[in-house]
């Protein structure tokens, strides 16, 4: 196994594609635990431990898996891939009921580039509203469903700031998608 992958790398059009990756999943994992910026860490790692030991328990370990532990650690990849997963099933069902998507469709190769477009343009979207509701329930100390998170997690009260966050989460996402 050793000398394959000793092998991959000498070829350099497969060296390319495995470094490429790996950068990739280094990347990913360092979005995945830097915290966007205003976010109180402490007070975030508290929260997530008291939510972890309490009554729901259950749920919030299928968000954090969902997320891949981002989404409940307020972190620039927080949102992860699902606002892309949203675009791409609400694209798939307005295909069938509106007539011009139904047409770019059939167009072939072109039609399916519009169409992606348009996912991509609703994912950004979609993004924009989650993160901001996510910011806003931080800032509001409810994130964890009304555990007592005892100080805020998010305690500015400049309206920059507030959209720095929602920015760097939405631009998370659009590096994800990338």
């Amino acid at each position: 196994m050793l000398s394959a992958f000793i092998h991959a790398f000498r070829t350099p059009d497969l060296r390319k594609k495995i470094l490429f990756v790996l950068f990739i999943i280094v990347l990913f994992r360092l979005g995945s635990t830097t915290p966007a910026p205003g976010i109180n860490v402490a007070n975030v790692q508290d929260a997530v431990t008291a939510a972890s030991e309490g009554s729901n328990s259950g749920l919030f370990s299928l968000i954090n898996v969902f997320s891949g532990g981002a989404l409940l650690q307020l972190t620039v990849f927080a949102l992860g891939i699902m606002p892309y997963i949203t675009a791409s099933i609400i694209l798939q069902l307005l295909v069938v009921v509106i007539p011009r998507l139904e047409a770019l469709k059939k167009e072939g190769q072109s039609g399916q580039t519009k169409i992606t477009q348009y996912t991509r343009y609703l994912t950004l979207g979609l993004a924009i509203l989650q993160a901001t509701g996510i910011v806003a329930l931080a800032r509001s100390g409810n994130l964890f469903g009304g555990q007592d998170c005892g100080d805020l997690l998010y305690n500015q009260d400049s309206i920059l700031s507030f959209l720095l966050v929602v920015l760097t989460m939405v631009s998370g996402t659009a590096v994800i998608m990338w």
